[in-house]
């Protein structure tokens, strides 16, 4: 993913108000010039440093990185080391260590997923984003090797179960869609069952997500794709887990998505030094 410069410091200024708050109480009491290192407790994948390293932009402090994001830790390493005011080390540090491990826990999931997958198949992440960080998760999951599926509502359309309750069938809806959007944009619709993505492929779907069915159903689906509709792409999501992730690939489906790379990925575990 790639980020502009702006999208980093206007996220670093809001996280970072957050706890500052009205003003650290601790930078009355604190002078001079100091020299820090965050060092990991446990392993894992790197996240975050993209944003950590623009804290250069909004506090008078400079990093010496001896790692990059999407790079494996281990337990004991120096990540990096931060020089400066000793005020704004302080000030800063609690919030650059929760983005290190907030980015860093995902990544390190995402990888996780990225190792069943073996190469074999597709893995997407999904919206189901915590609100407000949703281009900070995802860009995490990206670092851990997970295709990012879409950033939001104008990003390819889809038509899921709520959306095709308000038509009379999925052809009419896709017929719709295809008249009133960019003729560049993708169309995904999601199909609980092998005759709903039969009749989104003959509608001219170019992604049919094959929700929560059965193996069996999948398979039906990915036959009827590989005989019939071959430009279609298949995307299979709803409990997605690491242990069925090869029951997926023998399916021959495309790409699978899982919201649980990102909402069930757990905080690795840093802390910060100050160097004598």
């Amino acid at each position: 993913m790639n980020l502009m410069k702006h999208q980093i410091v206007e996220f670093l200024i809001n996280v970072l108000n957050e706890d500052i708050g009205r003003g650290d109480l601790s930078r009355t009491l604190i002078k001079g010039q100091k020299t820090a290192k965050v060092i990991s407790k446990s392993e894992g994948i790197l996240s975050g440093l993209e944003y950590i390293k623009h804290f250069s932009e909004i506090a008078d402090v400079k990093f010496d990185f001896h790692f990059e994001d999407g790079s494996e830790y281990k337990k004991g390493d120096i990540i990096f080391e931060v020089y400066g005011s000793a005020k704004d080390i302080l000030s800063i540090e609690r919030t650059m260590l929760n983005i290190l491990q907030h980015a860093s826990g995902i990544a390190t999931n995402a990888y996780e997923f990225i190792k069943k997958a073996k190469g074999k198949i597709k893995i997407l992440d999904t919206r189901k984003t915590r609100p407000g960080l949703r281009i900070f998760e995802k860009y995490a999951s990206n670092c851990g090797g997970v295709t990012n599926h879409r950033l939001g509502l104008d990003d390819c359309l889809m038509l899921k179960d709520t959306h095709l309750a308000t038509f009379n069938s999925i052809t009419e809806a896709i017929n719709k869609a295809r008249a009133n959007i960019p003729f560049t944009t993708k169309i995904e619709v999601e199909c609980e069952n092998v005759e709903m993505a039969i009749e989104a492929m003959e509608a001219g779907a170019d992604i049919v997500m094959c929700d929560n069915m059965d193996f069996e159903s999948i398979k039906k689906v990915v036959n009827i794709r590989n005989t019939s509709y071959p430009h279609v792409f298949l995307e299979a999501s709803g409990n997605v887990t690491l242990e069925n992730i090869d029951k997926y690939i023998e399916s021959g489906i495309d790409a699978v998505s899982s919201g649980a790379i990102i909402h069930q990925a757990t905080f690795k575990d840093f802390s910060m030094k100050i160097k004598e």
